[in-house]
Protein backbone atom coordinates (compact mmCIF):
# COMPACT_ATOMS: atom_id res chain seq x y z
CA UNK A 1 0.00 0.00 0.00
CA UNK A 2 1.45 3.41 -1.25
CA UNK A 3 -0.57 7.12 -0.80
CA UNK A 4 -0.02 10.01 -2.70
CA UNK A 5 1.68 12.96 -2.03
CA UNK A 6 1.52 16.11 -3.94
CA UNK A 7 1.56 13.58 -6.75
CA UNK A 8 4.54 11.78 -5.82
CA UNK A 9 4.34 8.46 -3.80
CA UNK A 10 4.84 8.20 -0.71
CA UNK A 11 6.37 4.67 0.88
CA UNK A 12 4.62 2.89 3.86
CA UNK A 13 7.23 2.78 6.37
CA UNK A 14 8.57 -0.50 7.93
CA UNK A 15 10.19 -0.76 11.40
CA UNK A 16 11.98 -3.65 10.25
CA UNK A 17 13.40 -2.38 7.11
CA UNK A 18 16.41 0.38 6.04
CA UNK A 19 16.93 2.52 9.24
CA UNK A 20 16.41 6.44 8.78
CA UNK A 21 19.82 7.78 8.30
CA UNK A 22 21.10 11.69 8.64
CA UNK A 23 18.63 13.98 7.57
CA UNK A 24 14.67 14.29 8.27
CA UNK A 25 12.35 12.00 7.82
CA UNK A 26 8.47 12.63 8.22
CA UNK A 27 6.54 10.10 9.69
CA UNK A 28 2.87 10.32 8.28
CA UNK A 29 0.61 8.52 10.81
CA UNK A 30 -2.88 7.96 11.26
CA UNK A 31 -5.38 6.74 14.39
CA UNK A 32 -4.09 3.31 15.77
CA UNK A 33 -0.99 2.92 13.34
CA UNK A 34 1.20 3.03 16.24
CA UNK A 35 2.82 5.89 16.11
CA UNK A 36 4.49 5.19 20.10
CA UNK A 37 5.43 1.52 19.40
CA UNK A 38 7.31 3.02 16.24
CA UNK A 39 9.25 5.78 18.64
CA UNK A 40 10.36 2.75 21.16
CA UNK A 41 11.30 0.18 17.77
CA UNK A 42 12.94 3.04 16.60
CA UNK A 43 15.34 3.59 19.64
CA UNK A 44 15.79 -0.35 20.44
CA UNK A 45 17.01 -1.02 17.18
CA UNK A 46 19.56 2.04 17.20
CA UNK A 47 21.07 0.56 20.44
CA UNK A 48 20.78 -3.06 19.55
CA UNK A 49 22.79 -2.48 16.35
CA UNK A 50 25.14 0.08 17.73
CA UNK A 51 24.10 2.48 15.67
CA UNK A 52 23.89 5.42 18.42
CA UNK A 53 23.98 4.60 22.59
CA UNK A 54 20.87 5.83 24.53
CA UNK A 55 22.42 8.64 25.66
CA UNK A 56 23.13 9.94 22.23
CA UNK A 57 19.35 10.15 21.57
CA UNK A 58 16.92 12.83 22.01
CA UNK A 59 13.34 11.57 22.35
CA UNK A 60 10.56 14.54 22.48
CA UNK A 61 6.73 14.40 22.80
CA UNK A 62 4.14 17.14 23.86
CA UNK A 63 2.53 16.80 27.53
CA UNK A 64 3.83 15.57 30.75
CA UNK A 65 1.53 12.72 31.04
CA UNK A 66 2.70 11.68 26.99
CA UNK A 67 6.84 12.23 28.18
CA UNK A 68 5.82 9.80 30.97
CA UNK A 69 3.86 7.01 29.00
CA UNK A 70 6.29 7.33 26.27
CA UNK A 71 9.41 6.73 28.79
CA UNK A 72 7.58 3.77 30.11
CA UNK A 73 6.98 2.65 26.72
CA UNK A 74 10.60 3.06 25.08
CA UNK A 75 11.86 1.04 28.67
CA UNK A 76 9.18 -1.73 28.09
CA UNK A 77 10.32 -2.20 23.97
CA UNK A 78 14.09 -2.67 25.43
CA UNK A 79 13.16 -4.73 27.89
CA UNK A 80 11.09 -6.98 25.63
CA UNK A 81 13.95 -6.71 22.66
CA UNK A 82 16.59 -8.11 25.69
CA UNK A 83 14.26 -10.59 26.51
CA UNK A 84 13.72 -11.93 23.23
CA UNK A 85 17.30 -12.24 23.00
CA UNK A 86 17.88 -13.71 26.21
CA UNK A 87 14.97 -16.62 25.21
CA UNK A 88 13.93 -16.83 21.96
CA UNK A 89 11.51 -19.69 22.96
CA UNK A 90 9.50 -17.15 25.40
CA UNK A 91 9.70 -14.51 22.98
CA UNK A 92 6.26 -12.87 21.74
CA UNK A 93 6.16 -14.02 18.23
CA UNK A 94 3.60 -11.69 17.44
CA UNK A 95 5.53 -8.55 17.92
CA UNK A 96 7.43 -7.08 14.64
CA UNK A 97 10.16 -5.42 16.27
CA UNK A 98 11.39 -8.93 18.36
CA UNK A 99 10.60 -10.89 15.04
CA UNK A 100 12.96 -9.14 13.22
CA UNK A 101 16.04 -8.78 16.25
CA UNK A 102 15.58 -12.78 16.36
CA UNK A 103 15.74 -12.91 12.22
CA UNK A 104 19.44 -11.36 12.65
CA UNK A 105 22.74 -13.66 12.18
CA UNK A 106 22.78 -15.61 15.69
CA UNK A 107 26.24 -15.10 16.08
CA UNK A 108 24.87 -10.81 16.53
CA UNK A 109 22.82 -11.69 19.19
CA UNK A 110 24.73 -12.00 22.22
CA UNK A 111 26.51 -8.43 20.93
CA UNK A 112 22.76 -6.89 20.54
CA UNK A 113 21.47 -8.00 23.97
CA UNK A 114 25.28 -6.45 25.80
CA UNK A 115 23.99 -3.17 24.01
CA UNK A 116 20.45 -3.21 25.30
CA UNK A 117 21.45 -4.36 28.94
CA UNK A 118 23.82 -1.52 28.75
CA UNK A 119 21.49 1.11 27.94
CA UNK A 120 18.55 -0.23 30.54
CA UNK A 121 21.27 -0.13 33.21
CA UNK A 122 21.89 3.61 32.14
CA UNK A 123 17.98 4.13 31.16
CA UNK A 124 17.83 6.98 34.07
CA UNK A 125 19.89 9.17 31.80
CA UNK A 126 17.96 8.92 28.67
CA UNK A 127 16.48 12.36 27.67
CA UNK A 128 12.72 11.74 27.04
CA UNK A 129 10.95 15.02 27.57
CA UNK A 130 8.55 17.34 26.53
CA UNK A 131 9.16 20.23 24.54
CA UNK A 132 10.14 22.59 26.91
CA UNK A 133 11.91 19.89 29.27
CA UNK A 134 14.16 19.80 26.39
CA UNK A 135 14.71 23.37 26.33
CA UNK A 136 15.12 24.22 30.25
CA UNK A 137 17.72 21.29 30.03
CA UNK A 138 19.52 23.01 26.99
CA UNK A 139 19.79 26.12 28.28
CA UNK A 140 20.80 25.28 32.20
CA UNK A 141 23.69 23.57 30.49
CA UNK A 142 24.52 26.62 28.12
CA UNK A 143 24.99 28.61 31.43
CA UNK A 144 25.60 32.79 30.08
CA UNK A 145 25.54 31.65 27.04
CA UNK A 146 21.96 30.68 27.20
CA UNK A 147 20.67 33.59 27.64
CA UNK A 148 19.20 32.80 30.96
CA UNK A 149 19.47 33.98 34.31
CA UNK A 150 21.50 31.50 36.73
CA UNK A 151 19.04 31.69 39.51
CA UNK A 152 15.74 31.90 37.34
CA UNK A 153 12.55 30.16 38.24
CA UNK A 154 10.24 27.83 35.96
CA UNK A 155 6.69 28.75 36.90
CA UNK A 156 3.86 27.43 35.22
CA UNK A 157 1.30 29.93 35.35
CA UNK A 158 2.36 33.44 34.79
CA UNK A 159 -1.68 34.81 35.48
CA UNK A 160 -1.19 36.50 38.63
CA UNK A 161 1.82 38.60 37.35
CA UNK A 162 -0.15 39.50 34.08
CA UNK A 163 -3.16 40.64 35.71
CA UNK A 164 -0.91 43.17 37.99
CA UNK A 165 0.89 44.29 34.88
CA UNK A 166 -2.37 44.92 33.30
CA UNK A 167 -4.00 46.99 36.53
CA UNK A 168 -0.32 48.86 36.38
CA UNK A 169 -0.56 50.25 33.42
CA UNK A 170 -4.02 50.53 32.96
CA UNK A 171 -4.14 52.90 35.88
CA UNK A 172 -1.11 54.58 34.87
CA UNK A 173 -2.19 55.11 31.80
CA UNK A 174 -5.96 56.27 32.33
CA UNK A 175 -6.71 57.64 35.45
CA UNK A 176 -5.37 60.55 35.12
CA UNK A 177 -7.22 61.26 31.98
CA UNK A 178 -10.44 63.62 32.51
CA UNK A 179 -12.17 61.76 29.21
CA UNK A 180 -13.68 57.58 29.65
CA UNK A 181 -10.84 55.50 28.74
CA UNK A 182 -11.33 54.31 25.14
CA UNK A 183 -11.63 50.59 26.33
CA UNK A 184 -12.68 49.29 30.61
CA UNK A 185 -10.73 46.94 32.47
CA UNK A 186 -12.53 43.99 31.53
CA UNK A 187 -11.07 44.59 28.04
CA UNK A 188 -7.75 45.18 29.14
CA UNK A 189 -7.32 42.71 30.91
CA UNK A 190 -8.89 39.99 27.98
CA UNK A 191 -5.90 41.79 25.66
CA UNK A 192 -3.10 41.53 28.25
CA UNK A 193 -4.15 37.75 28.25
CA UNK A 194 -4.67 37.24 24.60
CA UNK A 195 -1.08 39.16 23.66
CA UNK A 196 0.64 36.80 26.50
CA UNK A 197 -0.92 33.20 25.68
CA UNK A 198 -0.12 33.52 22.38
CA UNK A 199 3.21 34.92 21.89
CA UNK A 200 3.69 34.39 18.34
CA UNK A 201 0.96 36.67 16.99
CA UNK A 202 2.04 40.18 15.34
CA UNK A 203 1.36 43.35 16.97
CA UNK A 204 1.62 45.38 14.45
CA UNK A 205 0.87 49.29 13.57
CA UNK A 206 -3.00 50.16 12.81
CA UNK A 207 -2.29 53.36 10.94
CA UNK A 208 -6.04 52.88 9.29
CA UNK A 209 -7.42 51.65 12.50
CA UNK A 210 -9.67 53.94 14.99
CA UNK A 211 -8.04 55.46 17.56
CA UNK A 212 -9.69 52.83 19.70
CA UNK A 213 -8.22 50.46 18.05
CA UNK A 214 -4.83 52.02 18.19
CA UNK A 215 -4.96 52.31 21.68
CA UNK A 216 -6.05 48.28 22.11
CA UNK A 217 -2.85 47.49 19.75
CA UNK A 218 -0.58 49.62 22.06
CA UNK A 219 -1.46 48.77 25.33
CA UNK A 220 -1.21 44.77 24.07
CA UNK A 221 2.25 45.37 23.01
CA UNK A 222 2.61 47.78 26.68
CA UNK A 223 1.87 44.63 28.40
CA UNK A 224 3.90 41.82 26.39
CA UNK A 225 7.32 44.39 27.30
CA UNK A 226 6.05 45.74 30.69
CA UNK A 227 5.69 41.58 31.20
CA UNK A 228 9.09 40.81 30.08
CA UNK A 229 10.70 42.84 31.77
CA UNK A 230 9.08 42.19 35.15
CA UNK A 231 10.06 38.74 34.73
CA UNK A 232 13.53 39.11 34.43
CA UNK A 233 13.52 41.50 37.36
CA UNK A 234 12.05 39.19 39.15
CA UNK A 235 13.48 35.64 37.98
CA UNK A 236 10.51 34.42 36.46
CA UNK A 237 10.54 32.22 33.31
CA UNK A 238 7.25 30.68 31.99
CA UNK A 239 7.73 27.97 29.05
CA UNK A 240 6.91 30.28 26.53
CA UNK A 241 10.33 31.92 27.21
CA UNK A 242 12.26 28.47 27.45
CA UNK A 243 11.15 27.87 23.83
CA UNK A 244 12.12 32.05 22.79
CA UNK A 245 15.50 32.22 24.28
CA UNK A 246 16.64 29.13 23.42
CA UNK A 247 15.50 29.62 19.76
CA UNK A 248 17.38 33.24 19.82
CA UNK A 249 20.01 31.47 21.47
CA UNK A 250 20.40 29.36 18.06
CA UNK A 251 19.82 31.52 15.46
CA UNK A 252 23.05 32.59 14.95
CA UNK A 253 24.98 30.05 12.51
CA UNK A 254 27.78 29.68 14.47
CA UNK A 255 25.92 29.33 17.74
CA UNK A 256 28.37 27.56 19.81
CA UNK A 257 24.85 25.95 21.19
CA UNK A 258 24.46 24.24 17.75
CA UNK A 259 27.56 22.81 17.85
CA UNK A 260 26.78 21.13 21.97
CA UNK A 261 23.43 19.76 20.68
CA UNK A 262 24.75 18.14 18.11
CA UNK A 263 27.80 16.49 19.83
CA UNK A 264 25.21 15.53 22.69
CA UNK A 265 22.43 14.14 20.37
CA UNK A 266 23.17 12.34 17.15
CA UNK A 267 19.56 10.90 17.06
CA UNK A 268 15.97 12.94 17.19
CA UNK A 269 12.89 11.25 17.44
CA UNK A 270 9.91 13.71 18.11
CA UNK A 271 6.49 11.90 18.88
CA UNK A 272 2.96 13.67 18.10
CA UNK A 273 4.79 16.10 15.79
CA UNK A 274 1.55 17.28 14.82
CA UNK A 275 1.13 19.27 18.15
CA UNK A 276 4.19 21.63 17.52
CA UNK A 277 4.15 25.08 17.10
CA UNK A 278 6.63 27.42 14.80
CA UNK A 279 8.82 28.08 17.45
CA UNK A 280 9.06 24.99 18.56
CA UNK A 281 10.19 23.52 15.24
CA UNK A 282 12.57 26.45 14.77
CA UNK A 283 14.67 25.05 17.63
CA UNK A 284 14.40 21.55 16.26
CA UNK A 285 15.47 22.49 12.84
CA UNK A 286 18.05 25.02 13.52
CA UNK A 287 19.68 22.52 16.17
CA UNK A 288 19.70 19.24 14.00
CA UNK A 289 18.02 19.67 10.73
CA UNK A 290 20.46 18.44 8.15
CA UNK A 291 23.31 17.54 10.78
CA UNK A 292 21.51 14.88 12.89
CA UNK A 293 18.93 11.84 12.31
CA UNK A 294 15.64 13.64 13.06
CA UNK A 295 12.41 11.15 12.94
CA UNK A 296 9.43 13.25 12.74
CA UNK A 297 6.06 11.24 13.62
CA UNK A 298 2.57 12.68 13.58
CA UNK A 299 -0.89 12.77 12.62
CA UNK A 300 -1.12 15.86 10.12
CA UNK A 301 -4.79 15.22 10.21
CA UNK A 302 -4.83 16.18 14.32
CA UNK A 303 -3.15 18.69 13.39
CA UNK A 304 -6.13 20.93 11.98
CA UNK A 305 -7.35 21.21 15.69
CA UNK A 306 -6.06 24.37 16.75
CA UNK A 307 -7.71 23.93 19.97
CA UNK A 308 -5.73 21.48 21.15
CA UNK A 309 -2.17 23.12 19.78
CA UNK A 310 -2.35 21.89 16.58
CA UNK A 311 -0.64 23.90 13.70
CA UNK A 312 -1.05 23.49 9.96
CA UNK A 313 1.28 25.83 9.16
CA UNK A 314 4.70 24.33 11.18
CA UNK A 315 3.47 20.79 9.48
CA UNK A 316 3.48 21.22 6.15
CA UNK A 317 6.69 23.28 6.55
CA UNK A 318 8.15 20.82 8.16
CA UNK A 319 6.58 18.57 5.65
CA UNK A 320 8.43 20.91 2.94
CA UNK A 321 12.03 20.32 4.80
CA UNK A 322 12.45 16.87 5.27
CA UNK A 323 14.61 14.77 2.87
CA UNK A 324 12.69 11.86 3.45
CA UNK A 325 8.29 11.12 3.85
CA UNK A 326 7.07 7.68 4.92
CA UNK A 327 3.71 6.73 6.34
CA UNK A 328 2.26 4.84 9.39
CA UNK A 329 0.10 2.63 6.96
CA UNK A 330 -1.52 -0.17 9.61
CA UNK A 331 -3.81 -0.18 12.17
CA UNK A 332 -3.46 -1.94 15.25
CA UNK A 333 -6.34 -0.65 16.55
CA UNK A 334 -9.38 -1.12 14.87
CA UNK A 335 -10.89 -4.18 13.06
CA UNK A 336 -10.37 -4.42 9.31
CA UNK A 337 -14.39 -4.10 8.83
CA UNK A 338 -14.35 -0.78 11.15
CA UNK A 339 -11.30 0.67 8.95
CA UNK A 340 -12.64 -0.53 5.65
CA UNK A 341 -16.05 1.47 6.17
CA UNK A 342 -14.91 4.56 7.83
CA UNK A 343 -12.47 4.91 4.71
CA UNK A 344 -15.53 4.79 2.18
CA UNK A 345 -16.53 8.06 3.95
CA UNK A 346 -13.03 9.75 4.41
CA UNK A 347 -10.34 8.14 2.22
CA UNK A 348 -9.24 11.12 -0.51
CA UNK A 349 -10.24 14.00 1.84
CA UNK A 350 -8.31 16.55 1.68
CA UNK A 351 -8.60 18.33 5.62
CA UNK A 352 -8.06 22.14 4.39
CA UNK A 353 -4.69 21.58 2.65
CA UNK A 354 -3.70 19.31 -0.37
CA UNK A 355 -1.25 18.19 1.94
CA UNK A 356 -3.45 16.56 4.37
CA UNK A 357 -5.13 13.94 3.00
CA UNK A 358 -6.61 11.22 4.54
CA UNK A 359 -4.82 8.10 3.12
CA UNK A 360 -5.93 4.24 2.90
CA UNK A 361 -4.98 2.46 5.72
CA UNK A 362 -5.30 -1.22 6.57
CA UNK A 363 -5.31 -2.90 9.83
CA UNK A 364 -4.07 -6.28 11.20
CA UNK A 365 -7.55 -7.09 12.58
CA UNK A 366 -8.60 -9.18 9.87
CA UNK A 367 -11.35 -10.94 11.82
CA UNK A 368 -13.72 -9.01 13.76
CA UNK A 369 -13.20 -8.97 17.69
CA UNK A 370 -16.62 -8.34 18.22
CA UNK A 371 -19.04 -11.48 18.34
CA UNK A 372 -22.79 -11.86 18.92
CA UNK A 373 -23.73 -7.91 19.13
CA UNK A 374 -27.51 -7.98 18.09
CA UNK A 375 -26.23 -5.52 15.71
CA UNK A 376 -22.64 -6.40 14.08
CA UNK A 377 -21.72 -3.83 11.56
CA UNK A 378 -18.81 -1.99 12.84
CA UNK A 379 -20.40 1.32 11.24
CA UNK A 380 -24.02 2.40 11.31
CA UNK A 381 -25.40 6.15 11.03
CA UNK A 382 -28.46 7.26 12.76
CA UNK A 383 -30.08 10.30 10.52
CA UNK A 384 -33.50 11.55 10.75
CA UNK A 385 -35.46 15.19 10.82
CA UNK A 386 -35.93 16.33 14.23
CA UNK A 387 -35.24 19.84 16.11
CA UNK A 388 -32.39 20.51 18.08
CA UNK A 389 -33.81 19.72 21.18
CA UNK A 390 -35.76 17.14 20.62
CA UNK A 391 -33.05 15.91 18.79
CA UNK A 392 -30.63 15.60 21.28
CA UNK A 393 -32.76 13.92 24.14
CA UNK A 394 -33.86 11.36 21.03
CA UNK A 395 -30.33 10.71 20.56
CA UNK A 396 -29.36 9.99 24.13
CA UNK A 397 -32.13 8.11 24.37
CA UNK A 398 -31.09 6.06 21.39
CA UNK A 399 -27.44 5.68 22.30
CA UNK A 400 -28.58 4.22 25.86
CA UNK A 401 -31.05 1.71 24.37
CA UNK A 402 -28.20 1.01 21.93
CA UNK A 403 -25.91 0.43 24.70
CA UNK A 404 -27.55 -1.73 27.13
CA UNK A 405 -29.46 -3.87 24.42
CA UNK A 406 -25.42 -4.70 23.36
CA UNK A 407 -24.71 -5.79 27.31
CA UNK A 408 -27.66 -7.39 27.53
CA UNK A 409 -27.31 -9.73 24.22
CA UNK A 410 -24.35 -11.95 25.58
CA UNK A 411 -21.61 -10.20 22.85
CA UNK A 412 -18.02 -11.21 23.02
CA UNK A 413 -15.09 -9.15 22.88
CA UNK A 414 -11.72 -11.25 22.11
CA UNK A 415 -13.83 -14.07 23.57
CA UNK A 416 -14.78 -12.85 26.58
CA UNK A 417 -18.14 -11.28 27.67
CA UNK A 418 -18.63 -8.03 27.31
CA UNK A 419 -18.75 -5.60 30.27
CA UNK A 420 -19.91 -1.84 30.75
CA UNK A 421 -16.58 -0.35 31.17
CA UNK A 422 -15.06 -1.72 27.47
CA UNK A 423 -17.91 1.02 25.88
CA UNK A 424 -17.25 4.46 25.43
CA UNK A 425 -19.39 7.05 23.89
CA UNK A 426 -17.99 10.53 22.56
CA UNK A 427 -19.73 13.62 22.20
CA UNK A 428 -18.69 17.25 21.50
CA UNK A 429 -20.36 19.45 24.28
CA UNK A 430 -20.01 18.35 28.20
CA UNK A 431 -23.67 19.19 28.44
CA UNK A 432 -24.85 16.37 25.70
CA UNK A 433 -22.46 13.50 27.64
CA UNK A 434 -24.49 14.26 30.90
CA UNK A 435 -28.01 13.55 28.77
CA UNK A 436 -26.99 10.07 27.72
CA UNK A 437 -25.16 9.45 30.94
CA UNK A 438 -28.45 9.92 32.56
CA UNK A 439 -29.59 8.02 29.88
CA UNK A 440 -27.57 5.04 30.71
CA UNK A 441 -27.75 5.56 34.42
CA UNK A 442 -31.92 5.07 34.18
CA UNK A 443 -31.55 1.64 31.91
CA UNK A 444 -29.53 0.02 34.90
CA UNK A 445 -25.95 1.22 32.63
CA UNK A 446 -23.43 2.53 35.01
CA UNK A 447 -21.58 5.02 33.35
CA UNK A 448 -18.78 7.61 34.36
CA UNK A 449 -18.76 11.36 32.83
CA UNK A 450 -15.12 12.22 31.73
CA UNK A 451 -13.15 14.41 29.88
CA UNK A 452 -12.28 18.25 29.54
CA UNK A 453 -12.61 20.68 32.16
CA UNK A 454 -10.63 22.06 35.41
CA UNK A 455 -11.02 19.70 38.23
CA UNK A 456 -10.95 22.73 40.82
CA UNK A 457 -14.34 23.97 39.63
CA UNK A 458 -16.28 21.03 40.52
CA UNK A 459 -17.85 20.18 43.97
CA UNK A 460 -15.25 17.41 44.87
CA UNK A 461 -12.94 20.70 44.54
CA UNK A 462 -15.02 22.67 47.13
CA UNK A 463 -15.37 19.87 49.28
CA UNK A 464 -11.86 19.34 49.85
CA UNK A 465 -11.67 23.45 50.46
CA UNK A 466 -13.91 23.03 52.96
CA UNK A 467 -12.59 20.28 54.55
CA UNK A 468 -9.06 21.79 54.89
CA UNK A 469 -10.51 25.26 56.08
CA UNK A 470 -12.25 23.52 58.70
CA UNK A 471 -8.78 21.34 59.59
CA UNK A 472 -6.94 24.75 60.27
CA UNK A 473 -9.72 26.25 62.41
CA UNK A 474 -11.34 23.38 64.21
CA UNK A 475 -12.18 25.61 66.97
CA UNK A 476 -14.70 27.47 64.70
CA UNK A 477 -17.79 25.87 64.88
CA UNK A 478 -19.07 27.11 61.59
CA UNK A 479 -16.73 25.63 59.29
CA UNK A 480 -16.68 22.51 61.44
CA UNK A 481 -20.20 22.19 60.78
CA UNK A 482 -20.09 22.85 56.95
CA UNK A 483 -16.81 20.20 56.98
CA UNK A 484 -19.24 17.78 59.01
CA UNK A 485 -22.27 18.49 55.68
CA UNK A 486 -19.35 17.06 52.82
CA UNK A 487 -18.47 13.72 51.53
CA UNK A 488 -15.92 13.31 54.08
CA UNK A 489 -18.22 13.02 57.30
CA UNK A 490 -21.54 12.13 55.52
CA UNK A 491 -23.51 14.11 57.85
CA UNK A 492 -27.23 16.11 56.50
CA UNK A 493 -28.67 19.28 58.12
CA UNK A 494 -30.96 17.51 60.25
CA UNK A 495 -28.50 15.40 62.13
CA UNK A 496 -26.41 18.49 62.76
CA UNK A 497 -29.55 20.26 63.97
CA UNK A 498 -30.87 17.12 66.22
CA UNK A 499 -27.08 16.64 67.79
CA UNK A 500 -25.82 20.30 68.25
CA UNK A 501 -22.37 20.61 69.99
CA UNK A 502 -21.88 17.12 70.86
CA UNK A 503 -21.84 16.40 67.00
CA UNK A 504 -19.69 19.45 66.04
CA UNK A 505 -17.28 18.97 69.05
CA UNK A 506 -16.83 14.94 68.04
CA UNK A 507 -16.02 16.36 63.92
CA UNK A 508 -13.48 18.81 65.21
CA UNK A 509 -11.53 16.05 67.47
CA UNK A 510 -11.88 14.58 63.97
CA UNK A 511 -10.47 17.14 61.99
CA UNK A 512 -7.66 17.97 64.51
CA UNK A 513 -6.35 14.31 64.08
CA UNK A 514 -6.32 14.56 60.41
CA UNK A 515 -4.78 17.98 60.77
CA UNK A 516 -1.69 15.76 62.36
CA UNK A 517 -2.19 13.07 60.11
CA UNK A 518 -1.31 14.71 57.08
CA UNK A 519 1.51 16.92 58.80
CA UNK A 520 3.42 13.60 59.44
CA UNK A 521 2.02 11.27 56.78
CA UNK A 522 0.77 13.60 53.90
CA UNK A 523 -2.53 13.75 52.21
CA UNK A 524 -2.47 10.24 50.99
CA UNK A 525 -2.93 9.72 54.49
CA UNK A 526 -5.66 11.86 55.64
CA UNK A 527 -7.69 9.83 52.32
CA UNK A 528 -7.26 6.37 53.91
CA UNK A 529 -8.02 7.62 57.23
CA UNK A 530 -11.67 9.08 54.94
CA UNK A 531 -12.01 5.91 53.37
CA UNK A 532 -11.87 3.82 56.90
CA UNK A 533 -14.91 6.01 58.14
CA UNK A 534 -17.06 4.87 54.43
CA UNK A 535 -16.17 7.63 52.02
CA UNK A 536 -16.23 5.63 48.87
CA UNK A 537 -19.24 3.58 50.31
CA UNK A 538 -20.84 6.69 51.05
CA UNK A 539 -20.64 8.19 48.06
CA UNK A 540 -20.93 5.94 45.80
CA UNK A 541 -24.26 5.09 46.77
CA UNK A 542 -25.03 8.67 45.54
CA UNK A 543 -26.47 9.09 42.11
CA UNK A 544 -23.15 10.61 40.02
CA UNK A 545 -21.02 9.19 42.78
CA UNK A 546 -18.70 7.64 40.54
CA UNK A 547 -17.75 10.74 39.22
CA UNK A 548 -17.50 12.36 42.49
CA UNK A 549 -15.53 9.87 44.20
CA UNK A 550 -13.06 9.92 41.40
CA UNK A 551 -13.02 13.60 41.97
CA UNK A 552 -12.00 13.76 44.81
Amino acid sequence: MSAEVDGATMRDFDVTGPLPQQGTTLLEASAGTGKTYTVGALVTRYVAEGRARLGEMLVITFGRAASQELRERVRDALVGAERALADPAAADADDTLVGWLLSQEPAEHPVMRERLRDALADFDSATIATTHQFCQLVLRSLGVAGDTEAGARLVEDLDDLVVEVVDDLYLGRFAADREPPPFGRDVALELGRAAVGDPQAQLPDAPGASPAGQARVGFARDVRRELDRRKRRLGLLGYDDLLSRLDATLADPAAPARDRMRDRWRVVLVDEFQDTDPVQWSVLRRAFHGHATMVLIGDPKQAIYAFRGGDVVTYLAAARDASDRATLAVNRRSDTALVQRLQVVLEGAALGDPGIVVHPVGSVHDEGRLAGAPHPSPFRVRKGLVAAPEARQAVAEDCAADIAELLASGATWCGEPLVAEQVAVIVAVRDHGLLVQRELQASGVPAVLAGGGNLLRTPAAAEWTTLLEAMTQPHRSGLVRAAALTSFFGHDAATLDARGEQLTGEVADVLRGWALLVRGRGVAALLEAAEERGLGARVLARVDGERLLTDL
